[in-house]
């Protein structure tokens, strides 16, 4: 029982580590962009900002620190009951009713703006993240197509080459066997002049040169054969050659967008990064015509302008209430010593005299430029909160117009590229048995690479448009 019992532990663990490989293989996305938002240093920036902006809360709501004053006479001064010996006064000022709760809520409301702030920095590097990867994926199958094509061109220099060399065995062989034929119709008619003239003595009617001209006419086509398949070779050489030299240019760029994408993840800048063979067209989590309306509400930058209007608004209610006295409460305590010459019944008895201080807030000045600044601040943040607002709305129609025509793009390239590779492969075989001309063939071989291209760079547009409206509305497909 217990080893049964231990099989299915084993089982059951097999399961989920293979379910979770096969997760991370089928969608690497993810996994990159975790380590984005753990690791990258502007999100770490903005999330310490934000834990330090909470820390101000207990500073500014707390009441300022009372104040103890002391006063040792160093010789004791005389009085009726006794000798003052020394004086001890201390003294808590209290603000205003409101004030401490008025700056209290400036402080949590910055705080929930250094979050929001925290939060756009985390889309963004993840849409970073996002488009990177994809542009990586373009340029990963840009270089897979053009060795396919390479492929293909090696085959049509093989099937060139054996034309080539029938051509040249044809145009030798029958250039041998016009010369054969000449001497032997030669022979033939001398053999026949001679038989003539011993039977009648004419010589005027051996006539060869009829015969000769037909070795030339069979030549000259087969030598412009040979001529245009080498021509042939020479074109599909530097059509191999400039691909070649493509995919070395795609390269250099594969490996700079690696360095782009390890530092958003901050990673080693050559470290590996894991590309799929094919790339999936993503969805939208809701439809498109509610996303400027989930902008207008989700988006991080307007969250956080928000919140600092609602701050400056409590500033104001502080500046309000600093405006207005502050009290003050204390104690002066006297340490009275006895006076031998005294006979008073208070002789020696130390003095306690509560004390109430009462500020003049008199030069009004000041507090109103305090409150002009906080109206004025105010004013800017609103524009500020007005014009991000239409940069969103400007971004979200932007993004849609791409959405929507990256994925007419999909369809169509994908169309266009089923009947460009057909058209290929029937002008291949062609090529091979019959004779189609080779810039025919070049031609529809470049509108295979273009629609395979521009089919793959459509769906990563796609995408990348969908990653870009998810950052838009603060959509996170991570937690």
């Amino acid at each position: 029982m217990m080893n049964l019992n231990k099989i299915i532990l084993i089982i059951i663990i097999t399961f989920y580590s293979y379910n979770d490989a096969v997760s991370q293989e089928i969608d690497p996305l993810m996994n990159y962009l975790e380590i984005a938002t753990k690791n990258n240093p502007t999100v770490l920036q903005k999330y310490a900002e934000y834990e330090a902006a909470l820390q101000k809360v207990p500073q500014v709501g707390s009441l300022p620190d009372p104040e103890l004053n002391a006063g040792v006479f160093l010789s004791p001064m005389e009085l009726i009951d006794g000798k003052q010996l020394a004086d001890f006064r201390l003294m808590q000022m209290f603000p205003w009713f409101g004030t401490l709760k008025a700056a209290k809520d400036e402080m949590s409301l910055m705080a929930k703006a250094k979050y929001e702030s925290f939060r756009d920095a985390k889309l963004q590097v993840i849409y970073e993240a996002q488009q990177t990867w994809f542009d990586l994926y373009k340029v990963q199958q840009a270089i897979e197509i053009s060795k396919k094509n390479i492929e293909i061109l090696n085959t049509l220099e093989r099937l060139s080459l054996i034309k080539f060399k029938s051509a040249s065995i044809g145009g030798i062989s029958s250039s041998s066997a016009g010369g054969n034929m000449q001497n032997t119709i030669s022979q033939r008619t001398s053999s026949g002049s001679s038989g003539m003239n011993s039977m009648s003595g004419n010589t005027s009617n051996s006539n060869p040169s009829k015969v000769q001209p037909s070795a030339p006419i069979q030549n000259k086509p087969m030598n412009s054969s040979a001529g245009s398949g080498l021509i042939d070779l020479y074109r599909i050489q530097i059509e191999t050659s400039d691909l070649e030299n493509n995919i070395a240019l795609l390269n250099d760029q594969k490996n700079t967008l690696i360095v782009r994408f390890n530092s958003i993840l901050n990673r080693e800048a050559q470290e590996s990064v894991k590309i799929p063979d094919t790339l999936i067209s993503n969805s939208l989590h809701i439809p498109i015509l509610n996303v400027t309306d989930s902008i207008l509400v989700k988006n991080p930058m307007l969250s956080m302008l928000n919140y600092e209007k609602q701050a400056l608004e409590a500033r104001k209610v502080m500046v309000t209430k600093m405006g207005y006295p502050m009290i003050g409460l204390g104690l002066n305590y006297a340490l009275i010593g006895k006076n031998p010459m005294s006979t008073l019944e208070m002789n020696g008895n130390d003095m306690i005299m509560p004390m109430v201080t009462l500020t003049l807030p008199i030069y009004r000045k000041k507090y109103k430029a305090m409150k002009t600044e906080v109206e004025k601040l105010k004013t800017a943040t609103e524009h500020q909160q007005k014009a991000t607002a239409n940069t969103l709305t400007n971004d979200y129609y932007e993004a849609v117009k791409n959405y929507e025509d990256a994925q007419r793009k999909i369809v169509l390239y994908a169309k266009q590229y089923s009947l460009a590779n057909q058209s290929l492969n029937i002008l291949i075989k062609s090529f091979s048995s019959a004779g189609v001309g080779l810039t025919d063939l070049l031609i529809i071989q470049q509108q295979t690479l273009n629609y395979e291209l521009k089919q793959v760079e459509a769906v990563a547009d796609f995408n990348t448009e969908i990653a870009k409206l998810n950052r838009l509305m603060a959509y996170l497909q991570i937690q």
